[in-house]
């Protein structure tokens, strides 16, 4: 069974994540000393990072680690949903964050509780639509994000399929498939027109006429600039896109830099960012318009579609970490001459790569269109939080409000 801790509380998500768990034994779990949240408890950081809360979803199938407790709302005192919401906002982020004690590792007293003042409206019904408004915003958001995280696996699957292993040739599209003990089928379309066999090249056998190159043969990967260089000029500014908003995704704190730069060097959704340097990551950056920063790759082609690159660097990604991993002098990165190593297969048949794309293109259009959709939320989302705690907003307006997003 999972044992949730901290690291997998964040107030961006409704309910904990599953990022580097531990797990512990069914009979373990049956005893676990610290007990057992309930669907709809409130979990509650107290050490480290306090102040992060998260709801417990139906069923529960984890147990709790330490350095957080379960809150478990009195229905006739709070809606539990509103507890949460308030718990989410500034105002009692902000009392949080005074109560902390400790320097080098800060906590929140669990005997310190009683001492968190929280605003609780007397009526019921506006309690209700604050905390449901708040926990159906989160909810969409998080869907947007296990739906992304489903289509971008079934992207990467079947690219490593057709790209990697070439299933389509090695195997007739309606061979069965002995892995899955059921019969293998291609669209229509795709099946015509992929080759018939393999032929021997520089990494193996490929299919005959695809040709194989390095991965900046023919896409472009564009560094970021010294943005420290260029400073934010006659009132206008973009935030500087660094490895920390990639990361985040979004330009939350970020500096500022000139918005004058060559067009080239600005990011807009949509765009594929990757980090060649420190953390190596490689993603659709959905965050709003930014500057690119140096140690920082914007990719793009002229004459391939974004999946194809998009999805051919996450499939060097594990051995680009590996060479920046052996760079133990230095802050791990790789150098230009590592992605010419990386070979690529290109299909030279343009009527298969345009049925590829008609598969592809959708799956991996829909992950920004998706995280789009969740920045737009969880602004709206944490705008109307505190003005609806404070009263300065009527329900009946937010409702519009929130029904015209939805």
């Amino acid at each position: 069974m999972p044992l949730i801790a901290t690291n997998c509380i964040r107030n961006e998500a409704l309910y904990p994540t599953y990022d580097n768990v531990r797990y512990v034994s069914p009979e373990t779990f049956k005893t676990w000393f610290r007990g057992h949240p309930k669907p709809g408890d409130i979990l509650f950081v107290n050490k480290g990072t306090p102040g992060r809360v998260c709801m417990v979803p139906d069923p529960v199938d984890f147990c709790i680690a330490q350095d957080m407790v379960a809150l478990r709302a009195d229905p006739s005192v709070v809606y539990p949903p509103y507890l949460f919401a308030v718990l989410r906002s500034p105002q009692a982020q902000d009392a949080i964050e005074r109560m902390h004690v400790g320097t080098l590792i800060p906590h929140f007293k669990k005997g310190d509780f009683d001492k968190l003042l929280l605003p609780i409206p007397k009526n019921r019904k506006a309690q209700e639509f604050i905390g449901d408004c708040y926990l159906n915003l989160s909810a969409k958001i998080d869907l947007n994000r296990k739906q992304a995280r489903v289509m971008e696996g079934i992207a990467r699957a079947v690219f490593t399929s057709w790209f990697v292993n070439f299933d389509p040739v090695r195997r007739p599209p309606h061979a069965p498939n002995p892995a899955a003990g059921q019969p293998t089928v291609f669209p229509p379309d795709l099946a015509a027109r992929f080759p018939k066999r393999l032929v021997d090249s520089p990494i193996g056998e490929v299919p005959e006429g695809w040709r194989v190159e390095g991965i900046d043969a023919n896409i472009k990967f564009l560094n970021g600039l010294a943005l420290q260089k260029f400073p934010p000029a006659n009132g206008r500014s973009l935030p500087v896109i660094k490895i920390a908003q990639l990361r985040k995704g979004d330009t939350d704190g970020a500096d500022r830099a000139s918005a004058d730069l060559d067009a080239e060097y600005i990011v807009q959704d949509g765009d594929v960012l990757f980090s060649w340097s420190g953390s190596l990551e490689c993603v659709l950056w959905a965050g709003g318009p930014g500057a690119l920063n140096q140690h920082l790759f914007k990719v793009t082609a002229a004459t391939l579609p974004k999946w194809f690159y998009y999805l051919w660097v996450h499939q060097h990604l594990p051995d680009f970490r590996h060479i920046a991993a052996g760079k133990a002098t230095t802050m791990g990165h790789i150098q230009r001459h590592h992605l010419t190593q990386a070979l690529v297969t290109v299909p030279t048949d343009e009527r298969l790569m345009r049925a590829m794309d008609r598969f592809f293109a959708p799956l991996i259009d829909s992950l920004t269109v998706r995280a789009v959709q969740s920045r737009t939320l969880a602004a709206l989302r944490d705008a109307l939080l505190p003005k609806l705690i404070a009263g300065e907003l009527r329900i009946n307006d937010a409702e519009k409000v929130v029904g015209g997003a939805v």
